[in-house]
């Protein structure tokens, strides 16, 4: 076959896989769309991500479901949505979480997916079992200094956001206090209402309904200006400068998604965080919504993933 002939014959075949990547991205969906999520239920993401499924529901007129998949700290669901057929009809949705970058993996939020669409952020907050007995950031780092190594935190896993959260929190005030991981914020969080852990910052959406309902305390938020959803709470940064840590919620799909889908994708979660019976739900569980167009959320996920690699090495993290 000449140069000329094969040439003419690759074009042609590339017209016609344009052609049926176009017509499959018109036709999408036309199935159940799958929403993996890494983490447990019952935690901050798992809110965030039924809300948004039940709004994308309607939009596509298909089922938009949630498949937990929960262990190694966000890993095992990780793994399952990067090895998943790059066909449209899986994604991810998690939120900050690094246990990848501790642990060592064949995943990674940046290399192993195509970033789709930034949700929001909310604050974290650092919430203590009620018995006990501080009431201020300046209480809880003295207790913590006389009884070294005594103290519980728990966490959603390894590389989790309250893991990550208190281990900066420990770095910055010289307290030790102990690691208790779960599976998730949800399993994580219960287990500091029962009392069996005394101490959580975790993200305000997993907290909120605790505090209200009297089964945590409140001592501090993390965030950059006082959290509009617990009124006359401080900031951890009043007591410890330079405190500030939040929590990011982002869609992720398998890495070449077409990106026709991709778009598609963005546009719908974009609509539904547009939708102010959906905004208003986020904002009572604490989260504010940030638009980003995909080329700006993975370079969010980019300085996000740098920052917190600077935090596992300074505070000398390792996998337990």
């Amino acid at each position: 076959m000449s140069s000329c002939i094969r040439a003419v014959a690759a074009s042609v075949f590339a017209s016609f896989a344009f052609a049926a990547a176009a017509s499959a991205a018109s036709a999408w969906p036309d199935k159940q769309i799958r929403v993996i999520l890494p983490w447990a239920p019952g935690g901050s993401t798992d809110i965030v991500g039924r809300i948004l499924s039940a709004e994308m529901t309607n939009t596509f007129k298909q089922q938009v479901i949630i498949d937990n998949r929960a262990g190694g700290g966000s890993i095992v669901g990780m793994q399952l949505a990067a090895a998943a057929a790059p066909d449209g009809y899986t994604f991810m949705i998690t939120s900050t979480g690094y246990a990848h970058l501790i642990q060592k993996t064949n995943v990674d939020l940046v290399a192993s997916f195509d970033p789709v669409a930034m949700v929001g952020t909310a604050d974290s907050a650092l919430v203590v079992h009620p018995a006990l007995p501080v009431k201020t950031v300046k209480d809880l780092i003295e207790l913590a200094k006389k009884k070294p190594g005594q103290l519980l935190y728990s966490s959603s896993g390894i590389g989790g956001f309250p893991h990550m959260n208190t281990e900066l929190f420990k770095l910055k005030t010289g307290v030790d206090m102990v690691h208790v991981p779960f599976k998730g914020g949800g399993p994580a969080i219960a287990d500091t209402v029962a009392g069996n852990t005394q101490i959580q910052i975790g993200s305000v959406p997993t907290e909120i309904g605790f505090i209200r309902a009297g089964k945590l305390k409140a001592i501090a938020t993390g965030g950059r200006k006082p959290n509009p959803a617990l009124p006359g709470v401080p900031m951890i940064k009043e007591t410890v400068p330079g405190y500030e840590t939040y929590i990011w919620f982002g869609y992720f799909a398998p890495k070449g998604t077409p990106a026709a889908i991709v778009s598609r994708m963005h546009a719908a979660i974009t609509a539904a965080v547009a939708n102010p019976t959906v905004v208003k739900r986020l904002e009572e569980q604490g989260l504010e919504v940030e638009k980003m167009s995909t080329a700006e959320f993975g370079k969010f996920m980019k300085s996000e993933t740098d920052k917190w690699v600077e935090v596992i090495n300074a505070a000398g993290i390792k996998g337990e």
